[in-house]
């Protein structure tokens, strides 16, 4: 993961948030920077900056949340960049492998592409993927903090998340759950008896489930071609 990288994640999770102002705090805590200090950085009053982390202020808009990104690692940088360096360490752990394809897919053809067998119907196989990751689901689900989990997705949240070591499929989705962050499709390698919790929560959150025989490896080589 590059710098690139870094900047896409936080902006993912500051957009794709419930709660933009705990998530604004959360990653000027994470860069141990003060709130006065990044709204120097910033440019602006530390008071529009404390109400939108309080959420008195709603909906920053993408120039705010770019600057605001910006400023944190500008700071950190200044610093000695050490907490970039470790950001860049955990999203590069055996955790995952992550891929962003040239272009959308819908679902329908994702499924296709792969050989995948439907085990749960959402209804809505037209919408778009723009990648893929492929985890590590006893590591992710044992290892892993909540707050780390937006790094699965890049800043791209449209993609498929494809688990590997599953058993029976609840705990990934039970992870999916709580997540903030959800993925548009899910797929297990050779598993057709899902869960019934698994199930029922994906038809909550409307996120496809889907079965494939196909290898690690052999899953790399077709979705290279997308």
């Amino acid at each position: 993961m590059n710098l690139e990288d870094v900047k896409n994640v936080i902006v993912g999770d500051i957009v794709f948030s419930s709660n933009v102002g705990e998530t604004l705090k959360k990653w000027r805590i994470i860069f141990g920077i003060k709130q006065k200090e990044l709204a120097e950085a910033m440019d602006m009053n530390q008071s529009m900056l404390s109400d939108y982390e309080n959420g008195r202020r709603k909906n920053p808009n993408i120039n705010f949340i770019k600057n605001f990104v910006e400023a944190l690692i500008n700071i950190d940088h200044k610093k000695g960049g050490e907490i970039l360096k470790k950001i860049i360490n955990v999203s590069s752990s055996d955790y995952f492998e992550r891929k962003n394809f040239s272009k959308g897919i819908p679902i329908r053809e994702f499924i296709r592409a792969i050989d995948g067998k439907v085990i749960v119907d959402t209804g809505n196989m037209n919408e778009m993927v723009y990648g893929y990751t492929i985890v590590d689901s006893i590591r992710v689900i044992l290892e892993m903090p909540l707050d780390d989990f937006p790094l699965l997705y890049g800043g791209i949240a449209d993609r498929a998340m494809i688990f590997l070591g599953v058993s029976t499929g609840r705990s990934p989705m039970v992870v999916i759950r709580v997540a903030p962050i959800k993925p548009k499709i899910v797929v297990f390698l050779n598993l057709d008896n899902i869960d019934e919790l698994a199930k029922e929560i994906a038809k909550r959150e409307k996120i496809p489930i889907v079965s494939t025989t196909l290898s690690v490896d052999q899953l790399k080589e077709v979705l290279a071609k997308i």
